[in-house]
């Protein structure tokens, strides 16, 4: 039977971390590159204003896409069942903040119905969301 060497000349206490790192840097950049699509799923083209509100806290948005599908924060929903489901997500319905993100490709009509729904629910506090006017170019 043969016997093993019981010395080996080579040391197994170096770890190379050069692959560590080069995948720890990919990853930074995959997460870097997606983090800001993951902010919002609906892409949507708010009106341009020279006031703007930032939106600081966690808050109850509703969305109208260019197709005209109203959703509520990333979830689509009836136009007709906005109120009650916004009713059945906050606390102080006549006095939380509404926001309304809309493309401004919509027809007036749309956005006026959404408003109306609201309206009609006894939901006063709505606020459109916009962004400033110089943040984008404008694209034809």
């Amino acid at each position: 039977m043969p016997q093993l060497p019981k010395h080996t000349d080579t040391s197994l206490s170096d770890i190379n971390i050069v692959p560590f790192v080069d995948v720890v840097l990919v990853l930074l950049i995959i997460f870097m590159i997606t983090a800001p699509i993951l902010q919002s799923g609906i892409e949507v083209d708010v009106p341009k204003t020279k006031t703007v509100k930032e939106i600081t806290d966690e808050r109850l948005v509703i969305t109208i896409d260019r197709a005209q599908r109203v959703y509520l924060g990333n979830e689509p929903v009836n136009i007709h069942k906005v109120a009650e489901l916004v009713k059945a997500h906050t606390r102080n319905p006549s006095s939380d903040a509404i926001f309304i993100r809309c493309d401004e490709s919509v027809p007036f009509g749309s956005f006026a119905t959404v408003v109306d729904e609201l309206r009609q629910a006894g939901i006063q506090n709505i606020s459109v969301v916009t962004e400033p006017i110089s943040s984008r170019p404008r694209t034809q």
